[in-house]
């Protein structure tokens, strides 16, 4: 497989928030070459049950990679488990977060393995820092860029 863009969002709203996302962040870069960071952005938790819960702290990284979705993904989820991350619930608040957000033109729909996330276009969190870092990146399915899913989302707001 040749390497691609990949996008990966961070966030976390418990413990030292800022220096977990840049732990997982540094984790991420020994995988993905020509990995950059996005500034860091605050906002609420959002979804079912989460009134109550910290704010995050969010980012975006964007590196290249040849490594297959799947292979990401358990990567990923092996920087989260060493970083403290449980799943006690659903949008439990969590020491950090890594999510596979875009492969290139890969678009897979499979148990264990979306990609792009099946959710990143309406979520604030993963849109801003991503437009920022990556503003041409393109979601293979919309067509559209990070910049302009970006502008549809804030202009709905």
């Amino acid at each position: 497989m040749e390497p691609r863009t990949i996008a990966v969002a961070f966030g976390s709203n418990v413990g030292d928030r800022e220096s977990l996302i840049r732990a997982a962040a540094a984790r991420v870069a020994q995988v993905l070459s020509g990995f950059q960071l996005s500034p860091i952005i605050e906002t609420a938790a959002e979804g079912d049950g989460t009134a109550a819960d910290p704010p995050f702290l969010n980012a975006v990284g964007v590196g290249q990679s040849a490594f297959s979705a799947q292979d990401l993904i358990s990567t990923f989820l092996e920087i989260e488990l060493s970083l403290g991350r449980a799943r006690s619930r659903p949008n439990a608040p969590r020491t950090i977060d890594v999510d596979l957000i875009l492969a290139g033109e890969d678009v897979i729909d499979q148990p264990g393995v979306q990609v792009p996330h099946p959710r990143f276009r309406g979520r604030r969190f993963v849109l801003e820092p991503l437009a920022a870092i990556a503003p041409d990146l393109r979601d293979p399915v919309s067509g559209a860029t990070a910049a302009e899913l970006w502008e549809r989302l804030a202009g709905r707001r």
